[in-house]
């Protein structure tokens, strides 16, 4: 069960997700995890006046957001959803889907929290679907980073897809499952400039 929040993300969270991409790792099968129990999927929420960037449409459980970064010529824009454990107010992740500047590369970053156990990475199953893995790339103050290539089949499997969960560890046994709606996800992916 997950509620959603409009505040998870900061201002220097948001331009950080839509700054510089820096060599995304592919999504890697990873080794055996525990399983996830099915969790219910994220209720979209109106976007939040509080969100950075300005929310120029919402596509189901997704916003739109667009921001100027400093000496850009134009706006940048990304696909955005924060969702937080209902049980566990201090997991929550940002999930954030955007093609680079520069249109060369479609990017899936995901911010986790700090406390988390980086070395398992971030697991990821899409309608129960064992999907992969990612490793962690960086840690700033407000959290730690995923990321991965939006690849032709991870994007239509998101596309497609009724719910994801990513998968945080705590300890290297204990998996939390968070689920994120992928309700209007491929709309609004392709309603990205």
């Amino acid at each position: 069960m997950v509620v959603r929040l409009g505040r998870l993300m900061t201002a220097a969270a948001l331009a950080g997700m839509i700054g510089a991409v820096t060599a995304p790792s592919a999504l890697a099968q990873p080794a055996p995890a525990p399983s996830p129990a099915t969790p219910a999927p994220a209720q979209p929420q109106a976007p939040a006046t509080a969100t950075p960037g300005t929310v120029k449409s919402q596509h189901g459980a997704w916003n739109l957001v667009c921001d100027r970064p400093a000496g850009a010529a134009s706006d940048q824009c990304a696909l955005l959803q924060n969702v937080v454990a209902e049980d566990r107010p201090e997991i929550g992740l940002s999930v954030v889907a955007l093609k680079t500047a520069d249109g060369k590369a479609r990017i899936l970053r995901i911010l986790a929290p700090l406390g988390i156990l980086l070395p398992n990475g971030l697991g990821l199953y899409v309608d129960g679907k064992d999907i992969g893995r990612a490793q962690f790339v960086r840690c700033f103050s407000d959290g730690c980073y995923a990321e991965v290539i939006l690849a032709d089949e991870l994007l239509s499997t998101l596309s497609s897809g009724k719910s994801a969960t990513f998968i945080v560890f705590q300890t290297p046994e204990q998996g939390i499952g968070i689920p994120v709606d992928l309700n209007g996800f491929g709309d609004g992916f392709k309603a990205l400039p």
